[in-house]
């Protein structure tokens, strides 16, 4: 853990810590104090103490830094650092983030502002910050060896620019990129417009999708995979792992993500259509909002989408690149559909006793199995739902949609309650007319 004492020497070591404007050791020695993590769930954020107000983000298991006013400006302090990060119970990762989480914390400040953001670089190699999206001077843009000199183990640089637009962007590396983003460095930037009922919406969800390939019983990613990845992840976490993202009945919802993996993602919210409302390049005016249940998010890009939470329940929210939503996988394993094992199971079991003889029908079995695994490693498909398994994994969760919740409250109010003749249900096909309806039998759970 980094305390105030270390920082000040890291600091007094370094040759006065630059990008663009030269800080005095003098100021240096009066840097913001590094917030560390408080854990993998969400933190819902509190209201703005200080300086212009704005509506706060909710990060999907992550949170918000933390500022000081000084003078004109608003200070941060990220710490770039190896961290440990659950990606769901029973699996944690080595990785390389900010002050303690991967993805850092979101740093959210108002259009207009004058930040300024330190950056004490705590890997084994140099570092920079890129402010994807933003307007602001070419000294600042973070990219070593063309913008700026690189971030040295030990150093302490500070990028200081005016916020010229509001919107959803990141930050992330722009230095041994291949590295540094493959083992998780990057964060969420929201710049709130200066008038907080513009835009305005009752619930602000944000997250950023990345993926990792680490393999079964391992811990660190293959920094130099391409294509084969197996953990596709939302800031990080893996279904079972990823925050819902409970609603109240009738607010109106925002959904901002970023997508910093090697390929596209379709994400999709079932029950709802929804409006495409902003991007990395900005808010979409209202006039050229266009309708979705799916929007695309291609590589290095911010997609923004809000809806009308009209309808209750709980709506699975997902990438529908199948393959996205599942857990480590072996992607060279045989297709045995049709296959007929009998007879030759016992054989294989009496030489080989964990054996399980799967896909024969189908890989559903995978979700109600319990096949040994590896030490740190998922399972393919897992979750239980209150019907049984939900069989997914990866980058899914569950919008929660309820009556009565209260403002600001994003706990897990539970499953959802279904209303008598709401559930799907089994017809018995000896009848001449379907079977009575089954009583709903799963029930709310308060936490």
């Amino acid at each position: 853990m980094f305390t105030r004492r270390n920082l000040i020497a890291a600091a007094a070591t370094s040759i006065g810590g630059v990008a663009a404007a030269t800080v005095a050791r003098s100021a240096l020695a009066a840097l913001p104090e590094p917030a560390v993590s408080p854990g993998p769930k969400m933190v819902p954020p509190p209201q703005p103490s200080t300086g212009r107000p704005f509506n706060p983000v909710v990060t999907l298991n992550g949170w918000s830094a933390p500022w000081r006013i000084n003078g004109q400006w608003k200070e941060f302090h990220l710490v770039a650092e190896p961290v440990v990060r659950e990606i769901a119970p029973g699996m944690k990762a080595n990785l390389w983030g900010y002050n303690g989480s991967s993805p850092g914390p979101t740093i959210e400040a108002v259009e207009g502002d004058y930040v300024r953001l330190f950056v004490t670089n705590r890997l084994p190699e140099h570092t920079t910050i890129h402010w994807h999206g933003m307007l602001l001077p070419s000294g600042m843009d973070g990219v070593g060896g063309l913008s700026q000199p690189q971030i040295k183990p030990g150093e302490t640089f500070v990028y200081e620019f005016q916020l010229r637009k509001s919107g959803t962007f990141m930050y992330h590396p722009h230095a041994d990129e291949m590295v540094q983003m493959a083992m998780g460095m990057m964060g969420l930037f929201i710049v709130h417009p200066r008038d907080p009922n513009q835009y305005r919406v009752d619930r602000d969800f944000a997250f950023l999708i990345n993926a990792y390939a680490i393999e079964p019983g391992a811990a660190t990613p293959k920094v130099a995979e391409m294509t084969d990845f197996n953990l596709w992840t939302w800031n990080s976490r893996a279904f079972p792992g990823i925050d819902t993202l409970p609603v109240r009945l009738g607010d109106r919802v925002r959904i901002r993500f970023g997508n910093l993996t090697m390929t596209n993602h379709p994400i999709h919210l079932h029950g709802y259509d929804f409006a495409v409302t902003c991007t990395d390049g900005g808010w979409v005016p209202p006039s050229a909002r266009w309708p979705e249940v799916t929007i695309d998010a291609p590589v290095g890009a911010m997609r923004a989408f809000e809806f009308d939470a009209n309808a209750p329940g709980d709506w699975a929210f997902h990438c529908h690149k199948s393959h996205h939503t599942m857990n480590p996988m072996g992607h060279g394993v045989p297709t045995m559909i049709g296959v007929d094992h009998r007879g030759l199971t016992p054989r294989l079991v009496s030489l080989i006793p964990d054996y399980m003889t799967m896909g024969e029908r189908g890989m559903a079995d995978m979700g109600e199995m319990e096949m040994p695994l590896p030490d740190n490693t998922l399972p393919m498909m897992t979750g239980q739902g209150p019907f049984g398994p939900i069989e997914m994994g990866g980058m899914f969760t569950v919008v929660k949609v309820r009556d009565g919740l209260a403002r600001g409250d994003y706990r897990d109010p539970g499953w959802y309650k279904h209303p008598p003749g709401t559930v799907a249900y089994k017809v018995d096909g000896s009848a001449a007319a379907p079977a009575a309806k089954p009583s709903q039998t799963s029930t709310e759970h308060k936490h």
